[in-house]
């Protein structure tokens, strides 16, 4: 793999971190990319290959973007964490934390069992760019399909959201003070905190089945083009769950299912894969870190208020254009 040069490591980085995060499917990205840019990109960046080298460097980056996503909900995480090891302990099941555990080890199961029976079948078969570009555009109905036919549970379940928010204190007044500004940062993070620990009281009520239902809508993502956070915000969506804690439970439910899938690489990029490359991997796990931290922050506020309709509508420009392309070039 000794192509692989810094700009490629930080580009195919950032389109990691960010593309995983923004319901646009990261692996449809860093499979259509290479073959539209063309030259060595398309050469040497191909995930059909067998044992392709540049498969195991983008899955490698998952590790990555894992802890850009843990890095934003560190603090949920040591609770579900907490009730994860309490619930073994006591041999019990009574707190949100502990319910909110199981629900993500039963949610993740499905994938779990379809990625390690099939993701190498899926990638030497869909990994294609022209087909990638088809589930780009089959992502992008599916995400408009999800907010044209939101159920009257998921929309009641958002004005309910909206007026929780509105009868939580304000916190944020102390950092307008002249050197209050700790304060105020604080008082955020608290504000925060809070409506997390809302947030996953309305996930808990919620059975194991509905989780693991919307759960497996992530075995779509084995398909280069499917969004992961996407298909499955969607069917979080139309079990019922508001705009935001299905876009928190996907995100939630991404996190170990991305960080299995870079760990399980890593002896790839230790051995041969990696020799001569690994300080442009270090690069491109940096950016695409720091990529998929920013991307969460910014779209837990964005899902507040706004809708999928952009990223549909993106995914059916970029799909159609990038197969068009690839048909006449």
């Amino acid at each position: 793999m000794t192509h692989l040069t810094y700009a490629e490591a930080i580009i195919v980085g950032l389109i990691q971190g960010t593309t995983e995060m923004f319901h646009v499917s990261s692996l449809g990205h860093n499979v259509l990319i290479p073959a539209l840019v063309g030259g060595n990109w398309a050469k040497d960046l191909n995930v059909s290959k067998a044992e392709s080298p540049y498969l195991a460097f983008i899955v490698g980056l998952h590790v990555a973007t894992a802890i850009g996503i843990t890095t934003y909900f560190w603090r949920d995480w040591v609770r579900i964490i907490g009730g994860f090891f309490s619930s073994i302990f006591r041999w019990e099941v009574k707190t949100p934390d502990q319910k909110l555990a199981w629900m993500i080890v039963l949610a993740t199961i499905p994938v779990g069992l379809v990625g390690l029976a099939a993701e190498h079948p899926f990638r030497l078969i869909f990994g294609v760019p022209k087909i990638a570009a088809v589930f780009l555009v089959v992502n992008g109905i599916i995400l408009y399909a999800g907010e044209r036919f939101r159920t009257s549970k998921s929309r009641e379940a958002d004005e309910r959201v909206a007026k929780e928010r509105e009868q939580e204190p304000v916190l944020v007044g102390a950092g307008r003070v002249g050197g209050a500004h700790s304060s105020g940062q604080r008082a955020i993070r608290q504000q925060e905190i809070a409506s997390a620990l809302h947030a996953d009281r309305r996930l808990t009520s919620f059975s194991y089945w509905q989780a693991i239902i919307i759960g497996s809508a992530q075995i779509l993502a084995l398909l280069a083009g499917i969004s992961r956070d996407g298909v499955t915000m969607v069917a979080g969506m139309f079990r019922g769950l508001s705009r935001e804690d299905a876009a928190r439970f996907a995100f939630l439910l991404a996190t170990p299912v991305i960080l299995a899938a870079g760990v399980l690489k890593i002896p790839d990029l230790l051995g041969p894969l990696g020799n001569g490359v690994r300080p442009q991997i270090l690069a491109g796990s940096i950016v695409s870190g720091v990529a998929a931290y920013l991307s969460v922050r910014f779209l837990m506020k964005y899902f507040q208020t706004k809708t999928l309709t952009p990223f549909a509508i993106y995914c059916l420009v970029f799909g159609v254009g990038a197969f068009v392309y690839l048909s006449v070039k």
